[in-house]
Formats: C-alpha cells, structure tokens, sequence
C-alpha cells in the first residue's frame, strides 16, 4: 500500500517551509501568552514548576501537528492499486527447423554445434511468450519433432530431447526440412508465419529443390530465415565410429552452402546469418527476436483510494484537544 501512495496536489507541501517560522514565533511570544504580574521581588515565590506548567508546551504541540496534518490532506494521498491484464493481440506462428546431422555433434562451437543450438534456441522461444513454436528435424529425411503450440513447456522438452541419432537418414536435406516446416504453418491465422532453418552442411539428399520449397513459402506468405551454423575453416568433426561404438573424431573443412540459404531468405523476404561460434549463434536469435514483434496490448487499471479524509479527521482531533485543555486544565495559564 505505501509503496502505491501518491500525491494529487504535491505542491501543497512548499507550505511545510512555514513549520519552523511558526515554531519560532511560538518561541519568542511564550512569555506575552501567560498572564503575568508585577512585583519588586520573586525570592518569597516557589521557583519550581508545576505539572501543569511543564506540560503547557503540549498545546503548541497539538497546534502544530494539526497544521501539518491538514497541509498533508491538501496535497491529497491516493493509495492507487494497479491491475494489469495482458491482451495478446494475432501472435507469430514459429517454426524451427533444426538439422540434426552427424556433422551437428562438430566440436567448433562448446560444446558442439547442437547443444549449443538447444541452449540458444531455449532463451529465444521462452522469450516468445505471445506466440506459437513447432520443431522439425531434419538429416537426410525430415519430420515433425512437435507441432506448434503455445505451450512453452512442451516446446521446451522437445527441444530438449533432440539429440543425434541413426534413426533418421543421414545426409542433409534442407528441402525437406524447409518442407515439413511449411505444411506445418501454411494454413495457420496467424499474423505471421516464420520458419527459422538452421543447418551446417549443404543440400545433399531429399528428393525436393530447397529453392522450390522457398517459392512454395512465399505462396504461403512464410517467412524463412536462414542460419548457417560452423567456423570458418576446419572443425573437430565426427568422421566414423570406433569398434566400441563411439564417435571419432579428426578435423575437417567446414562447408556451408551460404549461398543456397541466402537465396532462401531473399526469395522468402527473410535474412540470412551466420554462426561461427557460441556468441554469434545468441545474437542471431537475439536478432530475429527483435525482427519479429508479436502485438501485446498492456490494459491497466486503476483504483483511487483517497487517504486525505484521515488526516483530515486527525487535525481536527488534535485541534479539538487543544482547544478543551486550553479552556479547561490551562485556562489559567494561557
């Protein structure tokens, strides 16, 4: 509650700088406010004073207070109470396509390519919190991991159990996965449609043309943005398996087919990034998450409740108390 109070009429309070003129005046008139007599000596006279007379300075205190009290209530405190209700207005419909090739265990990015990826793509689709994701892996074949749905948790838990496998065909085949990706959000109602496609290879198996996959998404009116994922240069690689069934490792060149994923975002009215380590990979989705804005509307709603009647209601209290011990127990002395 005090943290929510404010003041209407602030400026009232320039009035608290006429406290101390007040007191002072009080101080220097303390005596002219006693009856008083005149005598030729005091020394037959008791110096001690009473109980009365030592509390007399209550009545200026009283006075006081009570002015402050009222300069207070004319600066009018609201406790204002804020309640906030999120609208989501048409959201993003999302859709990562994440290449889940041998070549993604590469060891140029800690601690290799896909779990980096996870860690990334993680922070991102939490941040989308108005919209729906889906995930599509892809090698040589492609299929869907999740469909989209705006439950975070379920997103997160797929994402989180992908991991490299023999299950699905090897190889690379981006029209594939950029395939699976389009059905998945093609006949969505959503404001906008994304597929964010990330690989570290090149077109290397399917039976569909990426390019065409990209001319089918602007049919659609999905957007795609590519990212190509690995160092410039040569990579701690898997290159085969051991006789205990682990993979071995042995550097090797690093190939991108930049230029087919280019082609895919320019076609598709998207961008193309490139990850060459861990850093590079988090700003690319840093980046698309500010490319890509869902519409909150933000309502807030305020409740006044005016505080000013109880320091009014105070002063008052004070005043009448001063007024019945100044006409009553100091009627005599004041």
């Amino acid at each position: 509650m005090i943290a929510n109070i404010e003041f209407l009429n602030p400026e009232y309070f320039w009035l608290l700088v006429l406290i101390p003129f007040i007191i002072y005046y009080i101080y220097i008139n303390k005596y002219k406010i006693s009856n008083s007599i005149s005598i030729s000596n005091t020394l037959s006279f008791n110096n001690k004073k009473t109980l009365l007379t030592k509390l007399k300075p209550l009545v200026h205190f009283l006075r006081i207070s009570s002015i402050i009290l009222i300069i207070i209530a004319l600066a009018r405190p609201q406790v204002i109470d804020i309640s906030t209700r999120i609208k989501n207005n048409q959201g993003i419909d999302i859709v990562m396509a994440i290449d889940v090739s041998a070549s993604m265990l590469a060891k140029d990015l800690k601690p290799n390519r896909l779990e980096a990826l996870k860690k990334v793509a993680s922070e991102f689709i939490i941040d989308r919190k108005s919209d729906r994701i889906g995930l599509v892996e892809y090698a040589g074949e492609s299929y869907t991991k999740t469909p989209v749905t705006s439950d975070k948790n379920i997103i997160l838990n797929s994402l989180n159990d992908i991991n490299y496998n023999t299950i699905i065909e090897g190889g690379t085949a981006i029209g594939m996965g950029l395939a699976t990706s389009i059905n998945r959000i093609k006949d969505s109602k959503a404001k906008s449609k994304v597929i964010i496609l990330l690989t570290d290879g090149v077109n290397n198996s399917g039976f569909i043309n990426p390019n065409t996959a990209a001319e089918l998404a602007v049919e659609f009116g999905i957007k795609i943005y590519t990212i190509g994922i690995g160092t410039n240069g040569m990579a701690l690689s898997p290159v085969g398996v051991d006789n205990r069934g682990n993979l071995s490792y042995a550097k090797t060149q690093v190939e991108i087919d930049e230029d087919l994923l280019i082609n895919i975002a320019k076609i598709t009215d998207g961008q193309y990034f490139r990850a060459t380590d861990n850093q590079k990979l988090q700003d690319i989705y840093r980046e698309i998450n500010k490319l890509e804005k869902s519409d909150i509307e933000e309502l807030k709603y305020y409740n006044y409740d005016e505080k000013y009647r109880i320091f009014i209601l105070s002063a008052l209290l004070l005043l009448s108390i001063e007024l019945v011990l100044k006409y009553s127990l100091f009627r005599s002395f004041i």
